[in-house]
């Protein structure tokens, strides 16, 4: 279905590290993360999500389709096309999701994981219930992707969408132009919009899914327990939606630690606070000793 683009870095025989980006970022959010592991002798693979970078379909008829469940087959297929049995995997936002559900539907694949903003498997029944107005407001850009006018403007305006997401997630965050247009051209992705949208879309029922996907859909509508290890991560001025992680620690059933990294943090913790986690993946790797 797709033909992924990644990078690989460190020795083939080390533990496998997963890393999974959000929106609208890439994979340039692990550019520091990816090679310290390496150099700790880890196997780091970071890949373009479905619709971002050089992540292509093999088939104009394939339906893009941004749900999560999608997108957590992905990352099956894609260790399964890389010989990995088990990964460590880390994300953030689209990824952090991908990673809950990979832990809790298949744990087996999971060694442990670190996870940004915690918990965050969603379902379609849940997100019709509506949110008190001021977080609503987080949301905007969910309702506007809503609209036939949010399509359009979104496809028009990606760089200056995405760098108004950037600096309002992550206030604090002083990245330069040549930082931004590293991942910006992962949006030029001619199924960038389309996933994007779709993603959103699903949330909210507006968008069926794919049957292929509705036993999966299914599992997760129950907010399965994660039982590998994990850790997860929380930058102090996150200024994106996001769960307090006492909303979501009784999620976590085997060893689990969260901590809250300092300094200004915001969304893009792994690019923020690049030493940070390294340290969690390390840490979290010994946990399943």
């Amino acid at each position: 279905m797709l033909d992924v683009g990644y990078v690989e870095v460190g020795p083939g025989h080390g533990q496998a590290v997963l890393l999974l980006h959000g929106w609208p970022y890439d994979i340039h959010s692990f550019e520091e993360v990816a090679p310290a592991l390496a150099d700790a002798g880890y196997r780091v693979v970071v890949p373009y999500l479905r619709g971002y970078g050089t992540t292509r379909f093999l088939s104009d008829d394939t339906n893009r389709n941004g749900q999560q469940a999608a997108l957590a087959v992905d990352a099956i297929a894609l260790m399964n096309a890389l010989g990995m049995t088990s990964a460590v995997i880390g994300g953030y936002d689209w990824g952090a999701r991908t990673a809950n559900i990979i832990a809790a539907l298949w744990p087996e694949r999971c060694r442990a994981m670190v996870s940004v903003s915690g918990y965050l498997i969603g379902s379609q029944e849940a997100n019709k219930a509506p949110l008190p107005p001021a977080a609503e407001l987080q949301w905007w850009y969910q309702y506007y992707f809503a609209t036939e006018r949010g399509r359009a403007g979104y496809d028009a305006n990606r760089r200056e969408f995405a760098k108004l997401i950037w600096r309002t997630a992550s206030p604090h965050w002083n990245f330069d132009d040549a930082t931004f247009e590293r991942s910006a051209t992962a949006f030029d992705n001619p199924d960038h919009v389309a996933i994007a949208i779709d993603n959103y879309r699903w949330r909210l029922g507006l968008t069926p899914g794919e049957a292929t996907f509705d036993q999966i859909e299914a599992q997760l509508a129950a907010f399965p327990s994660i039982t590998v290890p994990t850790i997860t991560l929380e930058g102090d001025a996150n200024g994106a939606p996001h769960p307090e992680p006492h909303a979501y620690e009784q999620k976590f059933s085997g060893k689990y630690v969260h901590r809250l990294i300092t300094g200004g943090i915001g969304h893009n913790l792994p690019q923020e606070a690049p030493d940070a986690f390294v340290r969690a993946v390390v840490d979290v790797d010994a946990f399943a000793l």
